[in-house]
C-alpha cells in the first residue's frame, strides 16, 4: 500500500448538494404511453433491438431500495424526472394515482434526508401530444403549461428545486435534425422551430411555477459539449468549432438571458424568455475535436472526433477530459447565476475508468469553487444502470450495476468512492490513492 506523505482534502462549501440523476423513462419501466416506447417497437431504432421493458422497475417500487442505497452512501439530494404521459395519459384526463405515486417518491427522498430536484420534461412525450404535432405544434406552450401547473401544484409540498426541460437543444437536434430520437426527422428548420418552442415553453413554465411557489428555484439543464479545433492553426477548423459551440451550447441559455434566439443570418426575439433562470443547470460529459468537413452537413460542417490518445469509455462514446469540465463551469459562470451540475458521468461496465473520471472531475469542480464560482451541487449520472435511449442497454452508467433480467443490483467500487466524497463533502488524497491511484499525482501533486 502506498504511503501518503502529503495528505490533503479538498472540501466543498457547507450545504453543497451531492446526488445522482435519473430520468423517468430510463428507470421506471413499462412507460407504454409515450413516444419512446413506440420508438423502441420500430425495427432498427435501438441498438441490438433493446427495449426499456421493466427498466429499473421503479414503477414497481424498487425506487425505495435505490433511494436507500443513495442515502446510505451519503447522498443528500437526487434529481429525477416525472413522466408526462403517466400524469396526463390523454388530453382530457389527469391521473391522480400517478401524481400520488410521485408524491410518495418525493416524500421518500425527504424522509431519507435528501433534497429532490424534479425535471418536468426529460426527452419523453405522451403519445397524444405527438399525434397533435408535439413540440413542432403551435399549441405546445399551452399544453406544457397545463401539465406544469397540474404537476407542480400536486408536488410543491416536497419540491422547490425545478428543472423545466432537460437538454432542449439535444432533444431538438437528435429528434428533428439528426433523426436518432423520435420522431426521426432530419430537417434543420424544423429542429430550430422545436428549439424556439422549448424556449417559449420554458418561459411559460417558469412563470407558472413562480405563481404557484414564489420561493421556487427554476432552471433548465443545458448539455454543454466541449469543442476544440482539430488543428489550432486552421481558420476553417476554428470556424467549424465556433459554429458547433454556438448552436449546441449557446443558443438556448443566451435566449433565456436576453430573450434573443440567434440563428444564422437572423435573430428571433422571444421577450418573455428574458431572465427566466434562477440557476443554470450544467450537463457535462466530454470534449470533441472538430475539423471542417463539407460532407458533414448534419453536424454543421464540423466532423467531430476524439484525440487519438484519448482516455475512452467502453464503446468510445465518452473521452475522459476533466479539464473540459473546468472550461464548462467557466462558461456557465458567464451567466452570473448559481450553477448546479445536473449531470456528469461515464459508461463503464467493469468500473476501470469511472473512479478516475469521478476523482478528476470533482477535482476540477473544486478548482472552480476555489475561485468562488457559485456552484451549488453535483449530480452524478447515474445511480443505477438504466436504459440509455437509442443505445439501449449497451452502455452502463450506474454506480450500481443492474442485471436487467433479475433486477439484482451490484455495487461497483466507484459507488464507494462517491460515498466517501459525499460523506466528507470533499475529496481527499487518501480516497484517490485507494480508488484511482493512477491519477493521484495529477490531483494531489
Amino acid at each position: 500500500m502506498e504511503v501518503l506523505l502529503n495528505q490533503a482534502t479538498y472540501h466543498f462549501p457547507k450545504g453543497f448538494y451531492w446526488g445522482t440523476a435519473t430520468a423517468s423513462h430510463q428507470v421506471e419501466g413499462n412507460n407504454t404511453n409515450n413516444n419512446w416506447w413506440a420508438w423502441e417497437n420500430e425495427p432498427g431504432r435501438i441498438k441490438q433491438g433493446h427495449k426499456s421493458g421493466l427498466a429499473c422497475d421503479w414503477w414497481g417500487g424498487r425506487w425505495r431500495e435505490d433511494f436507500d442505497r443513495a442515502a446510505e452512501c451519503g447522498q443528500n439530494a437526487h434529481r429525477l424526472s416525472i413522466e408526462w404521459s403517466r400524469i396526463q395519459p390523454t388530453p382530457d384526463r389527469w391521473d391522480q394515482d400517478a401524481l400520488e405515486f410521485y408524491r410518495r417518491m418525493l416524500r421518500g427522498l425527504r424522509d431519507r434526508g435528501m433534497t429532490p430536484m424534479v425535471t418536468l420534461h426529460h426527452f419523453s412525450d405522451p403519445l397524444w401530444l405527438t399525434e397533435r404535432g408535439g413540440w413542432e405544434g403551435d399549441k405546445i406552450v399551452e399544453y406544457f403549461s397545463a401539465f406544469v401547473e397540474k404537476a407542480v401544484d400536486a408536488l410543491k409540498e416536497y419540491v422547490n428545486l425545478w428543472c423545466t426541460i432537460n437538454e432542449p437543444f439535444a432533444y431538438a437536434a437528435f429528434g428533428y435534425i439528426l433523426g436518432s430520437f423520435p420522431p426521426g426527422k432530419q430537417n434543420l428548420q424544423i429542429g430550430l422551430r422545436v428549439a424556439m418552442n422549448q424556449v417559449r415553453a420554458h418561459a411559460a413554465a417558469y412563470r407558472v411555477i413562480h405563481r404557484l411557489q414564489p420561493e421556487a428555484k427554476v432552471g433548465i439543464a443545458i448539455h454543454y459539449r466541449g469543442f476544440q479545433p482539430a488543428k489550432a492553426w486552421s481558420p476553417l477548423d476554428r470556424l467549424a468549432t465556433g459554429v458547433q459551440s454556438t448552436f449546441i451550447n449557446d443558443l438556448i441559455p443566451y435566449a433565456l438571458e436576453d430573450g434573443i434566439f440567434r440563428i444564422p443570418l437572423r435573430k428571433k426575439r422571444i421577450p418573455e424568455a428574458r431572465g427566466t433562470q434562477d440557476y443554470i443547470g450544467l450537463n457535462y460529459y466530454s470534449v470533441d475535436n472538430v475539423a471542417f468537413d463539407l460532407r458533414e452537413s448534419g453536424t454543421l460542417f464540423g466532423k467531430r472526433f476524439y484525440a487519438p490518445d484519448a482516455d475512452l469509455s467502453d464503446t468510445g462514446f465518452i473521452a475522459n477530459v476533466p479539464e473540459g469540465f473546468y472550461k464548462a463551469l467557466e462558461w456557465a459562470n458567464r451567466f452570473k447565476l448559481p450553477i448546479i451540475v445536473t449531470e456528469n458521468g461515464i459508461e463503464d461496465t467493469d468500473d476501470h475508468i469511472r473512479p478516475r473520471y469521478i476523482a478528476q472531475h470533482i477535482h476540477q469542480m473544486w478548482r472552480a469553487v476555489n475561485f468562488n464560482w457559485p456552484i451549488r451541487g453535483y449530480f452524478h449520472w447515474s445511480l443505477v444502470d438504466n436504459f440509455e435511449w437509442e443505445r439501449g442497454w449497451t452502455q452502463r452508467f450506474g454506480l450500481w450495476e443492474l442485471n436487467v433480467e433479475t433486477q439484482i443490483r451490484r455495487k461497483r467500487p466507484s459507488a464507494d468512492l462517491y460515498a466517501a466524497v459525499c460523506h466528507e463533502n470533499g475529496i481527499s488524497s487518501e480516497m484517490v490513492a485507494k480508488y484511482a491511484p493512477e491519477v493521484l499525482g495529477k490531483i494531489f501533486p
